[in-house]
């Protein structure tokens, strides 16, 4: 209860309707509900509670951060895959000599893309988040596997953007879900040899990101939206730097 500030005059009140809940609960279940407590009162000092400027503010960028993190390991599947299928040899001797460190980095890049979805959706989190701090740590075990350090240091600002949400400001966006659908498609196309034009689109997903900034600055909060992409784009931006 410390945690919380010293004139946040809610705490007493919370304190209490906490004992009252956690009341012959389970141990596991009562170290989650002082889990989240703690959690709550973290925010409160870090002024990122629903109520304050900052928890609106990331409740605005979590779902684009989300949206770029299902499209980025999405678009990186895709590369990984088009090494696999059009390099010499068969597609099953490349995956039986695929090492610990490249299944890893494939495993991560499968939470961001599955995991971002199902966040989108409105279901948990959790797995969007392990998948981009596991793909950033995975860089620091096996750096040859990435083009720039730039990619590791993207993934977790995308994910502390995601945290930084409150719980109860999470919902559904299909705007972004939108944004990474287009930001995905052309560049799967093109990784798959799908496509005509000989390009491989590294700067597409940012400008998808950018269009869909431009449409939603026509709201009311336009403004507090496109700075609100801006902090969710890292990784696209990583990506259209590397790519170029």
């Amino acid at each position: 209860m410390r945690l919380y500030p010293d004139r946040y005059h809610a705490a007493a009140e919370i304190l209490d309707v906490h004992r009252e809940m956690t009341a012959g609960l389970w141990w596991g279940a009562r170290v989650r509900a002082d889990a989240d407590l703690l959690a709550h009162a973290l925010r409160v000092r870090l002024r990122l509670d629903s109520a304050s400027a900052g928890g609106r503010f990331f409740e605005l960028a979590a779902p684009f951060a989300l949206g770029v993190t299902a499209a980025y390991g999405g678009i990186q599947l895709m590369s990984w895959y088009a090494g696999v299928v059009i390099s010499p040899g068969s597609t099953w001797s490349h995956l039986v000599t695929t090492d610990l460190r490249q299944g890893l980095n494939v495993l991560f890049l499968v939470l961001m893309c599955v995991g971002g979805i199902v966040a989108l959706l409105g279901r948990s989190r959790l797995a969007a988040v392990v998948g981009l701090l596991g793909f950033a740590a995975d860089w620091t075990v096996s750096p040859g596997l990435y083009d720039s350090p730039l990619q590791a240091v993207a993934a977790v600002l995308t994910a502390v953007v995601i945290v930084a949400c409150p719980p109860d400001r999470r919902r559904r966006s299909p705007v972004a879900g939108a944004m990474a659908a287009v930001a995905w498609f052309p560049s799967a196309l093109v990784l798959t040899r799908g496509f005509v034009i000989s390009t491989d689109y590294g700067a597409w997903p940012l400008l998808a990101l950018v269009l869909t900034g431009v449409v939603c600055y026509l709201r009311p909060s336009g403004l507090r939206t496109l700075a609100a992409m801006a902090v969710a784009s890292p990784l696209f931006l990583v990506h259209a730097s590397i790519s170029l």
